[in-house]
């Protein structure tokens, strides 16, 4: 078994997928949803009045704010459209999950230190 191979069978694994089909498609509806990101940044930058000598730390609170979940909607949507979207709706959940805790911890963290 190559690299490659190893790579996909990781990816299988960890990811539960039985099948190469089912792989391909997630694969898919990534790269759908990635270009679709990249090809509407362009246009809602320049609606925002974002040009090259805008700050990147604007950039970035732009992207955050807008493209992400722009990305995150994306991937339900195609996932939903190549059947895959149990897949796509597990993980949006994890993330959330992901984003309160650490969100949760961060407020923690700086509540422990305000009683000290």
């Amino acid at each position: 078994m190559n690299k490659v191979q190893r790579a996909i069978q990781h990816l299988k694994d960890k990811w539960a997928i039985e099948s190469n089909w089912d792989f391909v498609l997630i694969m898919i509806v990534f790269s759908l949803a990635g270009m679709n990101v990249s090809m509407g940044r362009k246009p809602l930058f320049h609606l925002l009045g974002v040009t090259a000598r805008t700050p990147f730390a604007i950039k970035t609170f732009l992207y955050l704010l807008f493209l992400f979940p722009m990305y995150q909607i994306s991937l339900l949507i195609y996932g939903f459209l190549l059947g895959q979207f149990g897949f796509f709706w597990k993980k949006q959940k994890q993330l959330v999950g992901f984003i309160r805790k650490k969100l949760a911890g961060k407020h923690t963290a700086s509540s422990k230190s305000e009683l000290r």
